[in-house]
């Protein structure tokens, strides 16, 4: 892990390869290894750059209060000083409304933008009251032993036939959250609605969704599809909301394919 410090924040991060960069944003509960399936094969065309949000892995946990605002100035100021822009920035889940976050403050950073089994914000996608059940279930859950709970996402991040290794990975990346930044990132979080950063997306979009993604349903990515401009869906079969892991080698064809193109 490379490290750097931002706004008096350690800020931890994998960077390999070369090329045009791509910038990776994980999920929540998780960490830059949610994108173990893509860092060494993506970076073969890319530099892959994939961080440790504030508050998560080997980053350091902000003071409270820290808001959506405070992530993205935390995430431009990271990207400005790697000097890695214009990027391909890629979001998976809560790393994928982070982007659009990013997005609305900072467009000048985007070569393209991929978003990955995500949502515009919790609000932005769900009932109020799902909304509020699935932060109270975070707030109690970041107060709890991660064996308590950390086994209980399994069945909404992949599908029945995700192999055991699979799910014991996920499990082990889970299971060293940071209490303190799991609280912060969906209070951040949970009450954005950034539906109205869609139509304004310039950037070249992708949108990738497991088939069978239970935590956000593919109907959210194909409105989300329809809001933004050029944008084109990607459906994967056989994959959950961990679509990058569960089905690797068809979501690494279809970043590569993607950012290739929107190069030229």
């Amino acid at each position: 892990m490379l490290r750097t410090n931002i706004n008096s924040l350690d800020i931890a991060y994998q960077r390999v390869g070369n090329g045009p960069p791509l910038v990776l944003l994980h999920g929540i509960l998780g960490d830059s290894r949610d994108w173990r399936p893509q860092i060494e094969e993506l970076s073969r065309d890319f530099a892959v750059i994939a961080w440790d949000a504030p508050g998560c892995g080997g980053s350091s946990d902000p003071v409270e209060p820290f808001g959506s605002a405070d992530y993205v100035n935390s995430l431009a100021q990271f990207i400005q000083t790697l000097d890695a822009y214009p990027a391909h920035i890629a979001g998976l889940s809560w790393g994928g409304a982070l982007a659009l976050a990013l997005y609305r403050q900072h467009p000048e950073l985007f070569r393209s933008m991929i978003l990955a089994d995500t949502y515009p914000g919790w609000k932005g996608s769900f009932p109020d009251e799902v909304v509020r059940e699935r932060l109270e279930m975070c707030l109690r859950e970041s107060e709890m032993a991660p064996e308590d709970f950390v086994p209980g996402w399994l069945p909404g991040l992949v599908t029945d036939a995700a192999p055991d290794s699979l799910r014991r990975e996920i499990v082990e990346i889970m299971s060293s959250f940071h209490p303190a930044g799991y609280r912060l990132m969906v209070q951040a979080f949970a009450h954005l609605d950034l539906r109205d950063v869609l139509p304004t997306i310039s950037v070249p979009t992708l949108l990738i969704w497991g088939a069978e993604d239970k935590r956000s349903p593919v109907n959210v990515g194909e409105t989300m599809r329809d809001s933004i401009p050029g944008a084109r869906l990607v459906v994967i079969p056989q994959a959950g909301h961990t679509s990058n892991a569960e089905q690797p080698e068809r979501f690494n064809t279809a970043v590569r394919e993607f950012c290739l193109s929107s190069v030229k």
